[in-house]
């Protein structure tokens, strides 16, 4: 019998998705395990324990737990079988590692909570965007766009012609970008990135993990 899998998250979170999409991309059964970290009372005092942080998500594989969903998707690409996810030319793989790093410094932050909550978030509550934030946030994703356009260089993929983990983690991200209509105008700015964005839409890994937003 296989050692159980669990992933603690939250279905509609962006980190929790991209550990989601690599294993399904691996075909590794896992479950989710729910966990609000956003609720009134606070983070749960047990989650704690599995993140000291208490951010999300954090994989337990048997005796292993792992926080980071960065080394949380490496761990999943290297330890399980099935299409790798991870180059093994020394400047493609450099070049996912940089791109992952480009998305969590100078994406997720303008692009969901500066865009996708104040535009979408907020307005589900009855709240009113912060219209404020939204103009500041703009200009820095598309700064990052044009580094993404640049790097991919026409490819397929983000790098290369075959789908990375640089994919799996810059496809929640901008897809709840390209759900508002600053993102979606500036998707269609950066067209190999829309037609990027097309792509991973027909993934069954993606059509799986598709959060309540979509």
């Amino acid at each position: 019998m296989s050692t159980p899998v669990h992933l603690y998250g939250l279905s509609y979170s962006v980190y929790t998705r991209i550990a989601r999409l690599s294993l399904e991309e691996k075909s590794v059964a896992y479950r989710l395990e729910e966990t609000e970290i956003f609720g009134p009372d606070g983070v749960p005092p047990e989650h704690l324990t599995r993140h000291p942080f208490g951010r999300i998500p954090v994989l337990v594989h048997g005796a292993i737990s792992l926080y980071e969903t960065a080394a949380i998707c490496r761990y999943v690409d290297e330890a399980f079988e099935g299409p790798a996810l991870q180059p093994t030319n020394p400047v493609a793989r450099a070049r996912v590692a940089q791109i992952i790093g480009i998305l969590d410094s100078y994406v997720y932050r303008p692009a969901v909570w500066g865009i996708f909550v104040q535009r979408i978030g907020r307005p589900l509550q009855g709240k009113l965007p912060d219209e404020q934030m939204i103009s500041a946030a703009v200009p820095q994703v598309r700064t990052a766009l044009n580094a993404l356009c640049e790097l991919q260089q026409g490819a397929t993929y983000l790098v290369g012609e075959s789908l990375t983990l640089a994919d799996l983690h810059a496809f929640p991200m901008l897809k709840y970008f390209a759900l508002t209509p600053e993102g979606k105008a500036e998707v269609e700015n950066c067209r190999a990135l829309g037609r990027w964005l097309a792509l991973l839409e027909g993934c069954a890994s993606v059509q799986r993990t598709r959060s309540h937003y979509e």
